[in-house]
């Protein structure tokens, strides 16, 4: 089997800090996020849409656990047919990360989703990547690009930033010990230092000009009882106001 330098990371104290935060806030916003098919690009060995209620979903990768195995920038997948994708820090360590973005926008579907986790590299992190030791070793090995950047790709490409965030304050040091001597610094940095996030979480949909979707079942739905529920509250303060303006005849 295949290793993925990255994934093995993850399993160290410092990369383990970072998953958890990483999984807690995909658990948190991709549960909402309804469709057919799902795709998670990257990091197969871990299971980061698992909140989602999509049943179709894969993970594509060039090998070890992926339940689809191809490269990102030649997806056997079918153009318009993907309704979220996630890309789990796939840019800093692509080749040709617009080329990947390009491949992602073609297969997805008018106002799909997607979510982008990223090495922010103005942040400690950051530092550690351009200046520290062992510059050679995952993840600081990878090319970080920037929160900035990323956002002109996708605006370039259609797509309107809907919501981000990031995370992990902390530098990066190996122990658990000293992560949680650390701890302070989290809510710290998010209050006076908020871009120098270690890792930025980023959401954006994929806006397409001129095209009228067709509304699936289940949201038709849910829309319906929406309007039935509006209608009945309405009717309820018609009647109020009705019953309040009698007059009474003695």
């Amino acid at each position: 089997m295949t290793t993925n330098p990255l994934a093995d990371w993850f399993a160290t104290p410092l990369g383990a800090y970072l998953l958890a935060k990483e999984r807690a806030y995909l658990d948190d916003v991709t549960p909402d996020i309804f469709g057919f098919h799902a795709l998670q690009l990257g990091l197969p060995q871990l299971d980061l849409l698992r909140e989602n209620r999509i049943t179709h979903r894969l993970r594509v990768d060039a090998g070890g656990e992926a339940t689809l195995r191809a490269k990102g920038t030649e997806l056997p997948i079918a153009t318009q047919s993907i309704d979220l994708a996630l890309l789990p820090h796939v840019l800093e360590f692509a080749e040709d990360p617009h080329a990947i973005l390009r491949e992602v926008d073609r297969v997805m579907m008018p106002e799909g989703r997607i979510v982008i986790l990223g090495f922010n590299p103005w942040s400690l992190w950051g530092l550690r990547s351009a200046l520290g030791p062992r510059r050679h070793e995952t993840p600081w090995n990878g090319k970080f690009v920037s929160l900035l950047r990323v956002k002109d790709w996708l605006s370039l490409l259609g797509f309107e930033v809907s919501a981000g965030r990031l995370v992990c304050y902390v530098p990066p040091v190996k122990s658990d010990k000293w992560l949680e001597r650390l701890a302070f610094m989290e809510p710290a940095g998010d209050r006076w230092w908020a871009v120098g996030g270690a890792v930025y979480m980023l959401q954006a949909i994929k806006r397409v000009r001129g095209v009228r979707l067709l509304t699936p079942a289940w949201q038709e739905a849910v829309a319906r009882e929406k309007r039935v529920a509006l209608a009945a509250k309405r009717e309820g303060a018609a009647g109020h106001q009705r019953a309040g303006s009698l007059k009474i005849v003695k």
